[in-house]
Order: structure tokens, then C-alpha cells, then sequence
């Protein structure tokens, strides 16, 4: 999608020389002395409109990063232009910067559920789970009944090796909304983190069969499917969504995790599709 164009507000006045000429005549006197016209100070352009807003939303990433950062330098004070810069800066993979943009906008407004959940997911996918946690539990105190903090909280505890919390807070988070593939699917991993495969698998085939569920829950069921030693199964799964080469990559890092080959590659590389 082409980026809309800000629209240019500022004027450039042109700058008017006015001479007065001053006449030895003594009815000079009587004629009124032209002022000069004031120069208009440029102004600052506008923020975009609702409507511009509302597309860029719409827009790839990195469309919609360009568009909020202009956004946020024009009003360090706008939470909806650092909460868009952050998640662009998240789906393009720069984690430190979208944790940063959204801390700058913390710095404005600290209680901002949005800004919140977007340093916790930026601290979350950064591999730094412990910074995750303060925002985690602010949204969650902020939302009481959304499962979205929640199960957040249970992947921060997770990275920061407290595994009993994150225990605690993957079931809350599956409690507010058993019809959600995702809290299902990551108290479903940590599971399978603890070594408890077939528990993992329960809880996987339930979040399969939601509406909710993507091809990376089904991918995790084939991946527990495959630890568990039923390599056959797992590949039958695994080539319903992905392609060719991509399940001949995973299947080669489940034989290596199951002991049948030397490991080659490893499971961020096969949550990544190989």
C-alpha cells in the first residue's frame, strides 16, 4: 500500500519592503505612513487525520513505522503514534527500539494499558522476560478479565526462570478464556518446558480444533507430537501448513532432539518454519 502524504501546512510569506518617503512639503504631514506587513512565522505541519490514522493501520510494517515515527516526533505526547511505532518496530524484529518507543511514551502517561502491553511484549520478545513483568502486571491489574496480560506474564515469568508463577498465571489466563487457542497453547508449551509431553499434547489438540487456532499452534502440536517419538504423525501434520522444505528442516531437528541424528539446528530456528 502506497504511504499517504502528510499534507505541507507551511507557509512561506514573502517578505514585503514598504519605503516611506518623506516629502519637504508641510502637507506630507497630513498623509498616513504605510505599515510594514508582518512576516508569518512558518507554521509546524499537523498531525495526521483520523482517517490517514485509521488507514496506516492497514498498512506493512514497515509503512507503518516510517508514518508513526514522523507521528511521535511531531507530539512526543501522543500515546496512539508511540503505541504504533512500537508494534511496528516489533513485527519488523527491532525489539529494543519498539521496548524503547514504548517506554518513552510510560514516561507520559505510566498507567497506559496499551503502552503496557506493548513493553511487555517487546521485553517478551527480546528474550528479556524479567523487564516484561512490571508492565505485564500493571495491564493485568489495569484489565482484570482480559487474558491477554496474563498469558504475557506467564511467558516474562517463564524467561526469568520463575516457573511456578508462570505456571500460576498461564492457567489464570486459560481460565478467563478457555475458548482461546493461545493461552491454551502457551500453558501448553510450558508443559512441554517441564518435560510433561503428553499434557502439552492434550492441551494442544483442544487448542487446535478452536477457531482461534493458527498454524503455529498446530506446528507446536506437531513439534510435541514428534518429541514424544511419533515422527510419522508429526510430519503428516506439519505438511498441512507448511511447505516442502521447510518440514524437511523441522522433521531433521525432531530426529536429532529424539536421538536419531546429530543435532543440526535448533527449536528457534524450527518455531521460525525452518
Amino acid at each position: 500500500m502506497c504511504r499517504k502524504r502528510a499534507r505541507l501546512a507551511t507557509i512561506l510569506a514573502p517578505l514585503l519592503a514598504c519605503s516611506v518617503l518623506m516629502a519637504a512639503s508641510a502637507h506630507a504631514a497630513d498623509k498616513p505612513v504605510a505599515a510594514t506587513a508582518p512576516v508569518a512565522a512558518p507554521q509546524a505541519p499537523g498531525k495526521a487525520t483520523p482517517a490517514e490514522r485509521a488507514e496506516m493501520r492497514r498498512a506493512d510494517p514497515l509503512t507503518r513505522m516510517a508514518f508513526w515515527s514522523t507521528e511521535a516526533e511531531r507530539d512526543g505526547r501522543d500515546v496512539e503514534a508511540g503505541v504504533g511505532l512500537s508494534q511496528a518496530l516489533r513485527a519488523l524484529g527491532r525489539y529494543d527500539e519498539a521496548a524503547d518507543a514504548a517506554a518513552r511514551i510510560l514516561v507520559v502517561v505510566p498507567d497506559n494499558y496499551d503502552a503496557l502491553m506493548e513493553s511487555a511484549r517487546a521485553n517478551v520478545a527480546r528474550g528479556q522476560g524479567f523487564y516484561a513483568i512490571e508492565p505485564g502486571r500493571k495491564a493485568a491489574a489495569l484489565q482484570p478479565r482480559d487474558w491477554r496480560p496474563l498469558s504475557l506474564l506467564g511467558v516474562a515469568y517463564e524467561q526469568a526462570k520463575r516457573d511456578d508463577e508462570a505456571l500460576a498465571a498461564h492457567r489464570q489466563a486459560v481460565a478467563l478464556a478457555p475458548a482461546e487457542a493461545i493461552p491454551l497453547t502457551n500453558l501448553a508449551m510450558h508443559l512441554a518446558s517441564t518435560g510433561d509431553l503428553p499434557g502439552a499434547e492434550k492441551l494442544l489438540r483442544q487448542a487446535s480444533a478452536l477457531p482461534t487456532a493458527t498454524i503455529q499452534v498446530r506446528q507446536n502440536l506437531a513439534l510435541v507430537i514428534g518429541l514424544q517419538g511419533r515422527l510419522d504423525e508429526a510430519e503428516k501434520l506439519a505438511r498441512q501448513d507448511l511447505p516442502p522444505e521447510s518440514v524437511d528442516n523441522n522433521l531433521a531437528w525432531l530426529r536429532a532432539a529424539v536421538g536419531q541424528e546429530g543435532a543440526t539446528r535448533s527449536w528457534t530456528a524450527v518455531k521460525a518454519g525452518g
